[in-house]
């Protein structure tokens, strides 16, 4: 059974005001649901509620702002429906345009940072090993639980904004240690080196270890040596798309999992995924769903947002050519920023490049409206949302071939061995 605190209690009984008393509630309701039996105070949020999906989330967060609410510890805010940084148009009506913008006025009125980045732990929000938070998007909460090793559940939008007013998130789930053991093994040691080290090897496996895993925790052996921090942050990004994924362990990589047997603490796996050149080819064909077809209408990258590095690598690949079809790229404005400073964003925009910047072209209506029209992204995230969210049927690459098909304005393919 729940036991708030005296400070917890009277908080939820006003002696904060409305707002505060309003969150308190919503939190300790929730952990009741949950089963909890105490609120953790928690460190920092990652606030995914800031996205507009009606008007009824634009007047719950008018409402906090009316009764005096403000976050009681660092929280940033993931993507929202607009760009006020500025990027391609964004066809929403007005009445929604206006409440997407009292929305993210809202989430900023009540202390939030206006990161406007669904990778948090790229523009300096990383939580320390082991520390308590409460952070809601999907694919951040995979990396901060994953990758950085602190500690959280996936936190649904209204639910993440009424921690980071409250300082508390429910003590259950993977705030507990016990629930972060792995009981699944995937064993990735027979593919090859030079696949395992390949980016667009990591969105694929992602969605295997998402629908292998669903909502348990696996870890992965065989990818010592092979993995930097955007391949674990695609990876996660899938798994959590394609599954309910939540945190993942890769073998002498990740904090919690110095070997396989720790992380699985001792004990043998549930049960265990061999990956062959065959199941992971499989997996490879299914994040395409524009069939046999050379058409390429757009070419979108960032989901999650790019990284510096990631543009660095789209700026070399492109060489100085101009693109045949546009290439979206959508980053944060910590990433933009150095990029203006260094007078880069202007010669990538003259070169065709579209930045989208504070959303992405999956969440907001970006894409132009064409029939039959084919998105062509090195996401795993985007391969499984664009369909439905855009219309746009998608053809799954690498990097390398999103860049030369948007410059040749038609697929391109490079050689690849999946063994």
């Amino acid at each position: 059974m729940l036991e708030l605190t005296a400070e917890e209690a009277a908080i939820a009984a006003g002696s904060e005001g409305p707002g505060a008393a309003m969150a308190m509630r919503i939190v300790a309701e929730t952990a009741r649901l949950m089963g909890a039996p105490r609120l953790l105070p928690v460190a920092s949020a990652h606030i995914d509620g800031a996205l507009y999906h009606g008007d009824s989330g634009t007047l719950f967060a008018e409402k906090l702002v009316e009764g005096g609410a403000r976050v009681a510890i660092r929280s940033t805010l993931n993507v929202g429906a607009l760009s006020p940084a500025g990027c391609a148009a964004i066809r929403l009506p007005p009445h929604q345009r206006d409440m997407a913008a009292r929305m993210m006025r809202a989430y900023e009125a009540m202390g939030c940072e206006p990161s406007w980045t669904c990778a948090p732990y790229q523009a300096g929000h990383r939580p320390a090993l082991g520390s308590d938070v409460a952070w809601g998007e999907s694919n951040a909460v995979v990396f901060c639980n994953s990758v950085l090793g602190a500690r959280t559940n996936r936190y649904g939008d209204f639910l993440d904004i009424a921690c980071a007013i409250a300082g508390r998130a429910p003590d259950y789930g993977l705030h507990r240690p016990e629930n972060r053991v792995a009981t699944l093994l995937i064993d990735a040691r027979p593919l090859s080196q030079a696949l395992r080290a390949s980016d667009v090897f990591y969105p694929v496996l992602g969605t295997l270890l998402g629908r292998f895993a669903g909502t348990a925790v696996a870890v992965i052996e065989g990818l010592q040596g092979c993995t930097t921090e955007d391949r674990l942050k695609a990876l996660g990004a899938a798994s959590a798309s394609a599954g309910g994924v939540g945190l993942f362990h890769i073998a002498g990589v990740t904090p919690e999992a110095p070997d396989a047997l720790t992380a699985l603490a001792g004990l043998a796996p549930r049960e265990t995924l061999v990956l062959t050149p065959d199941r992971v080819g499989d997996a490879l064909a299914g994040l395409s769903t524009a069939g046999e077809t050379d058409r390429v209408d757009a070419v979108a990258i960032g989901s999650p947002h790019l990284s510096l590095a990631e543009i660095t690598e789209v700026e070399q690949r492109l060489a100085g050519r101009r693109l045949a079809v546009p290439l979206y790229v959508n980053t944060g404005r910590h990433v933009v920023g150095p990029l203006e400073q260094q007078g880069r964003r202007a010669a990538l925009e003259q070169a065709g490049i579209v930045f989208v910047v504070d959303t992405c072209v999956v969440v907001t209506p970006i894409l132009p409206e064409i029939d039959g029209a084919v998105l062509m992204t090195n996401s795993g995230k985007f391969a499984h949302y664009a369909p439905g969210n855009t219309g746009y049927a998608v053809t799954y690459g690498s990097l390398a071939e999103c860049v030369e098909s948007a410059a040749a304005g038609r697929l391109v393919r490079e050689p690849r061995a999946w063994c």
